[in-house]
């Protein structure tokens, strides 16, 4: 495994948990609007019919030959805050998105939306 350089290329592959359980797959990367650093990913989970996706924090994401792996079980990326597969994640509900791995929210610098798909 080594340091994921550039996730939006890897997107339509695998994305598993620390123990090597698929999630789904990566649908696309959201970035940190101050830093424009990868922030959480989108995975594409589900059953044929009814997919959406669901955001996976992109830190500490390392890639495989076959899949990235990202540092949250299987279980808790399952849980998380999601959205339609053609959807868009509004600027109300990115607060929930930090909540739900723990992690500190904030809106950018200036007051403005603090993920941004790319």
């Amino acid at each position: 495994m080594f340091p994921a350089e550039n996730l939006r290329d890897w997107r339509g592959q695998n994305v598993i948990d620390p123990d090597g359980s698929k999630i789904g797959e990566l649908e696309a990367v959201y970035v940190d609007t101050a830093t424009d650093q990868p922030s959480f990913l989108t995975v594409k989970i589900g059953f044929i019919g009814r997919h959406r996706l669901v955001f996976v924090p992109a830190a500490g994401a390392t890639v495989t030959p076959d899949a990235i792996r990202v540092q949250y079980a299987k279980k808790l990326a399952q849980d998380a805050p999601s959205i339609d597969t053609d959807g868009e994640l509004g600027a109300t509900d990115e607060p929930s998105v930090f909540a739900h791995y723990q992690l500190d929210y904030g809106p950018g610098p200036i007051g403005q939306r603090r993920l941004a798909r790319r």
